[in-house]
């Protein structure tokens, strides 16, 4: 269904591809011009639609800078909020904002990191509310690639390696016909580049890609499972632990596939599932699904996604009786060190 509408729209795959061309103009020569803030700023972005690893990026560079005592905090625009307009969400310590409110990956963002967090779809003007409450030095931006309008000291592309191994493909076309955004040669602004391969094995860069990846930082990656964890207690848990044992899958990601891959890949049974559709919103309704599949399959527990986690947790009244964790997963780096190195030679450089 999904590919047919994007079949039919095709047409406006030429309107898109000149606004888009315009726009990127207006700003390379200084027509709209980029907004400097009191902060040194670093965007997390891609040139995709969904899923290719943004949050665990954030969460890397965050923790990393963090780690080398820098007055680190994060903003994002909160996709799928119910609110709008600018909300202080975290001091670092306390959290202030619902899940409903910032949003499902800037709530576990908040209670993970433990550094000051914000949401805010006007950048410019919520960076600078956000440095005034929190007193952050350091800045990273989510999902702000194709967001000008504040100036940034250092652009991170996060690519997921298997869209890039779909060249002649329509996904590697422009909105609507495909999943880009931009066209590859958008890359040209980009100061760094990830390729996240999650959990599958590492593959070559196609032939037809690389002149866009020439002379570029590039950097290659992948999911760490990080343990299961209680949803109620955050208690830590072994993924051998849950080997064998009959449990309820319930995600609502951008890309599944990887969420599962990864329990499979650690011989946990994924047979019972419910797929939903990225940041869902779950109603009591659905909860009561949850609860009746559950006992439906005998399982032993509902296993769920960090992000699905956050929101679930706002019906632990009614699956106080179910067991339900969360996988955690981290990204890390082939070249950890050498990227950490040049995260902050490039903060540095003079602009």
């Amino acid at each position: 269904m999904l590919k047919f509408f994007r079949l039919i729209s095709s047409p406006l795959v030429f309107v898109y591809s000149f606004i888009v061309k315009v726009r990127n103009t207006f700003f390379d020569k200084n027509v709209f011009n980029s907004v400097k803030v009191n902060a040194k700023i670093i965007s997390v972005g891609n040139i995709t639609v969904g899923g290719s690893g943004k949050t665990p990026t954030v969460m890397m560079i965050t923790s990393f800078l963090k780690s080398v005592n820098k007055k680190v905090g994060v903003l994002s625009r909160g996709y799928g909020r119910s609110s709008l307009g600018y909300i202080y969400v975290s001091d670092g310590n306390n959290i202030n904002s619902t899940v409903d409110e910032c949003g499902d990956e800037m709530y576990f963002m908040s209670e993970e990191l433990k550094v000051p967090t914000a949401v805010s779809e006007r950048r410019v003007d919520g960076t600078r509310q956000f440095i005034d409450d929190s007193g952050v030095d350091t800045i990273i931006l989510d999902d702000a690639f194709q967001h000008r309008w504040i100036r940034r000291d250092v652009d991170v592309v996060v690519f997921d390696q298997n869209f890039l191994d779909k060249t002649g493909q329509l996904v590697q076309r422009l909105l609507p016909l495909g999943s880009l955004r931009e066209p590859f040669d958008s890359l040209e602004r980009a100061d760094i580049i990830i390729i996240n391969r999650k959990f599958s094995d590492k593959t070559q860069l196609p032939d037809k890609l690389k002149k866009y990846f020439e002379n570029k930082n590039v950097f290659t990656g992948f999911y760490q499972a990080d343990g299961i964890y209680d949803v109620k207690t955050h208690k830590f848990f072994n993924m051998s632990e849950f080997q064998g044992q009959k449990s309820l899958v319930v995600c609502g990601v951008a890309l599944p596939y990887s969420f599962l891959n990864a329990l499979e890949k650690n011989k946990i049974d994924i047979t019972n599932k419910m797929i939903f559709p990225d940041h869902k919103n779950y109603t009591l309704k659905e909860v009561q699904d949850i609860r009746k599949k559950f006992y439906d399959t005998n399982s032993y527990s509902v296993l769920t996604t960090q992000k699905d986690a956050v929101k679930l947790n706002k019906f632990s009244k009614d699956l106080d009786d179910i067991d339900i964790f969360y996988l955690k997963i981290k990204l890390k780096l082939d070249e950890q060190k050498k990227f950490n190195e040049l995260i902050i030679k490039t903060m540095n450089k003079t602009v």
